[in-house]
């Protein structure tokens, strides 16, 4: 079992805060020899179509010395996982999440911002202390 990150309960809440039910914690995606964790599974029901929306979270603190490293190992893990789903279960959305300090201190960067863009990394921008999700990065 997955090691749960110092902002799990945190984005759980903001995820129920916003909507949204908790389907897996963690989620396992087995795909053919490979067993991984993402952190969360979530959907909500979209009422004017009648059907679930599904997300993945994999949540991220960002901690050590290097930002780089740190998004490395990140968007690598996001890659795999988010490949991985769509050929599991490809109506669901992956999303990183990130506190609303790292995003400002880190994601705001025009390097990290082409990296976003380019690799296609979805965001979930939550403010821990508060337990709410500041927004959505699609």
């Amino acid at each position: 079992m997955p090691r749960l990150d110092e902002h799990h309960e945190s984005v759980k809440k903001a995820l129920v805060k916003d909507g949204w039910t908790i389907t897996n914690d963690p989620f396992t995606i087995d795909f053919e020899d490979a067993t991984l964790f993402a952190d969360l599974a979530a959907e909500r029901t979209i009422a004017a179509q009648k059907e679930n929306e599904k997300i993945a979270i994999e949540i991220k603190t960002f901690g050590s010395n290097s930002a780089y490293d740190d998004l490395e190992k990140a968007f690598g893990q996001y890659q795999v996982y988010r490949s991985f789903l769509r050929k599991l279960e490809p109506a669901r959305e992956i999303f990183l999440a990130v506190s609303d300090e790292k995003y400002d201190k880190i994601f705001t960067r025009a390097s990290v911002k082409f990296l976003v863009t380019d690799l296609q990394i979805k965001l979930l921008v939550f403010n821990a202390e508060m337990e709410e999700i500041v927004k959505w990065i699609k």
